[in-house]
């Protein structure tokens, strides 16, 4: 009797144990089938901060259609990133989907603020690849921005998508104020934001005005030259501000306009910065070429300019040009001591400055 009793014991437990293990190789078979479900998803994602129930249901108001099986997987995963997150494809398994909700990084995408261009251009760029409202981003940067112009850093940037417009320029104008500083430092020492603004004016203009890089010494030396000797800059760059950054200076606009951008009117610097600067442009800025130019032209057959000393030369430069097709080949056919001098100071690596040696340019600022 007990051996009858003992045999039909291990009779049902091993029916329940085998009961169990079926059940969890049925369990595993649907999973395994659940989460190889194919989905489709947009490959940037925006994912809501909060728990896992929380970021599930607003999933599900955007036609995801989770369930409590994905709400345990998920944290057996990790958690949710937060932000837009680049999940890098459309298609995909649910597997593939719950795994990239916790290790996806944030989307990024790339914008340039090319050397010479106006914030007012910038912010349509950032408003159209970003998503964001245009006119909040010019609201916030009129009223946070220290100058109109020159508060971002010509360069490329890579930025969360998602950002808010107020955030976004924080970012920028925090990280242009952070460059200006250690660039100030390393050639003068110290940072002074006024102070610092005046060479970042006129590294605007020698942007807008120089046809390359190793040009810029040679523009810069001839501001110097005209502000020393009390000459209107008369450069048409300066008319290219803000929202005629991108339109031909005519006659009509120099009689017209009576911003302190018009440097045909008023002598000295504009009260802003043209537009947005490299930081070739700002160390040509600081660094003039030593010359005694005060005029230039665009030369049509290299498409880089010619300097003079001589309003005459200068006339007849332009005279010159008139009748020679532009070709812009930008190749100087002859190099005298200005462009080997001006080459020099472009390839000196600030680094090396000693801040005492040049402090009398600092302090010759306002």
């Amino acid at each position: 009797m007990r051996t009858e009793n003992k045999n039909r014991n291990i009779k049902i437990s091993s029916l329940i144990a085998f009961s169990i293990i079926e059940f969890i190789l049925l369990a595993i078979i649907a999973i395994l089938f659940y989460v190889n479900i194919p989905l489709t998803s947009t490959k940037v994602l925006y994912i809501p901060k909060g728990s896992t129930k929380s970021i599930i249901s607003h999933l599900n108001k955007t036609g995801y259609e989770l369930n409590n099986v994905d709400k345990y997987i998920i944290n057996f995963l990790g958690y949710p990133q937060s932000g837009w997150i680049d999940l890098k494809s459309q298609y995909m398994k649910k597997a593939d989907f719950l795994y990239k909700l916790t290790t996806s990084k944030a989307a990024l995408k790339t914008i340039t603020l090319i050397p010479g261009e106006t914030s007012y251009f910038f912010i349509k760029d950032i408003a159209q690849k970003f998503n964001l409202s245009e006119e909040k981003l010019h609201e916030v940067y009129n009223k946070y921005a220290y100058k109109k112009d020159g508060n971002i850093l010509a360069e490329t940037y890579s930025l969360p998508y998602g950002m808010k417009e107020d955030h976004l320029l924080f970012y920028l104008f925090s990280n242009t104020n952070k460059q200006y500083e250690e660039f100030s430092k390393k050639i003068f020492g110290y940072y002074d934001k006024k102070k610092w603004y005046y060479y970042i004016i006129m590294a605007s203009i020698i942007q807008k005005e120089a046809a390359s890089i190793d040009e810029m010494p040679l523009v810069s030396s001839v501001i110097y030259n005209r502000l020393k000797k009390g000459m209107a800059l008369q450069m048409d760059g300066t008319l290219n501000y803000g929202e005629y950054s991108h339109q031909k200076v005519t006659a009509q606009k120099i009689r017209e306009d009576n911003s302190s951008y018009n440097t045909y009117k008023n002598r000295g610097l504009p009260d802003n910065p043209v537009c947005a600067v490299s930081l070739n442009a700002i160390k040509a800025a600081i660094f003039p070429v030593k010359s005694d130019f005060l005029y230039f032209v665009r030369d049509n057959s290299t498409g880089l300019h010619k300097f003079t000393s001589s309003y005459k030369e200068h006339i007849r430069n332009i005279n010159i040009n008139r009748d020679t097709k532009k070709t812009y080949t930008k190749v100087k056919k002859v190099e005298n001591k200005f462009d080997k001098e001006a080459k020099k100071i472009m390839q000196t690596d600030v680094t090396k400055q000693k801040p005492s040696s040049i402090k009398s340019l600092w302090n010759n600022v306002k």
